[in-house]
């Protein structure tokens, strides 16, 4: 009696060990393939986040695509270019998003951290340009701006007429940064840091802005012992920042203001809008597209003698234009429903093209060289490599 017993105490004990190691292995084979076939059945729909000047052009994508095939409409989510990277590189699996779309490219720092949690495989897509305008009511004067003008207005810091030293910057009027323009208060409505359009502002305004000034601009270039005699010209401690001058120059020129004539005013453009026709007195910085959508209420300031114009942004005349993008999470190509012919819609010349429907909503359409090859990338499928 007591050997039968013990044998069917054996026999139960490896049973269970059995199943407990069936179901460590069934782990092991979801989380190596990432997806598994059951979670297909967790979401049903594409998800995807990121940038508020994509958001428009990424939502008219998806409406037609849900409207033109068996698939659900995708939900899109305006969360700036940086902070839809922040969840898109946070790992792969349907919590996660399927695409992030960018008003810039991906840093090599957001690569990084998408490599690190697993998203191996990133396809990166380039869809059009955009301008970035600085905008006001068509209630109040046509404001005329030279990129100086606005690093000097928008600046935390600026070199000081008489000794050329960086102090905080003292100019509450657009007339005390340039005798020519109106004696109103400096008051800008802008991106916050996790905006693409914030990033890409920062790059094509204020660094051009500071680099009119010809000691920031041989900071920029300054490197080892070069650099220690430049910051002590401009009066920045040695211990304050990197040795490598174009650390130095980045920080002084991408830093804005935080006394009140830079205010930040969300992800949200159309609320930027909406606030310059409340206030005609104040400026606000976003895409082309929301400009080319509320020409009945704004107009963009012309800058460095151009104004903001399709055709201008299109040759690059327009100085303040840059290339958007979004990237996909190429493990939830098999197992998302839908991914490819999202993809397909939206790299068809009949959305992307220069007659296309994103073009009618003020996208800057790419040269037919440029389709054919982010074209054949989503066709293909094909991983970006940052190095």
């Amino acid at each position: 009696m007591l050997l039968n017993s013990y044998k069917g105490h054996s026999i139960k004990k490896e049973k269970q060990m059995l199943k407990k190691t069936i179901l460590v292995l069934a782990a092991a084979v979801i989380a190596g393939s990432a997806l598994s076939a059951n979670t297909v059945f967790a979401r049903d729909y594409i998800y995807i986040v990121g940038s508020s000047t994509v958001y428009p052009f990424a939502t008219t994508v998806a409406e037609q695509f849900g409207k033109s095939t068996k698939f659900k409409t995708p939900k899109v989510e305006s969360t700036g270019s940086g902070g839809g990277l922040k969840l898109f590189c946070a790992g792969v699996g349907v919590e996660h998003p399927d695409i992030s779309n960018a008003s810039r490219r991906i840093k090599k720092s957001e690569y990084d951290k998408c490599q690190a949690n697993g998203v191996k495989d990133i396809v990166e897509v380039k869809i059009g340009y955009d301008g970035i305008v600085i905008a006001n009511s068509k209630k109040s004067p046509l404001m005329k701006l030279s990129r100086k003008d606005i690093f000097l207005a928008l600046a935390r810091q600026v070199p000081d007429p008489a000794t050329g030293k960086l102090v905080a910057n003292p100019y509450t009027t657009w007339k005390d940064v340039n005798p020519s323009l109106p004696d109103t208060k400096i008051e800008v409505l802008g991106p916050p840091p996790t905006s693409g359009t914030r990033d890409a502002f920062a790059e094509l305004a204020m660094e051009a802005g500071a680099k009119s000034f010809a000691d920031l601009k041989g900071l920029r270039k300054a490197k080892g012992d070069a650099v220690k005699p430049l910051m002590a010209k401009l009066g920045i401690p040695e211990s304050a920042f990197n040795r490598k001058g174009k650390k130095v120059f980045k920080q002084v020129a991408h830093s804005l203001r935080e006394d009140g004539a830079y205010i930040e005013a969300g992800e949200n453009d159309n609320l930027i809008v909406q606030k310059l026709e409340a206030n005609p007195a104040a400026l606000g910085i976003f895409g082309f597209s929301f400009l080319d959508q509320n020409e009945d209420k704004v107009q963009g300031s012309a800058i460095d003698g151009q104004v903001p114009t399709f055709e201008g942004i299109a040759d690059g005349s327009y100085p303040v234009s840059r290339p958007l993008f979004f990237y996909v999470k190429k493990a939830h190509v098999p197992v998302i429903p839908g991914i490819k012919g999202y993809l397909a819609e939206f790299s068809s010349d009949k959305a992307w093209g220069d007659e296309g429907y994103l073009a009618d909503k003020g996208m800057i359409p790419m040269p037919p060289e440029e389709r054919t090859k982010y074209g054949a990338d989503v066709k293909n499928l094909t991983p970006l490599v940052l190095q």
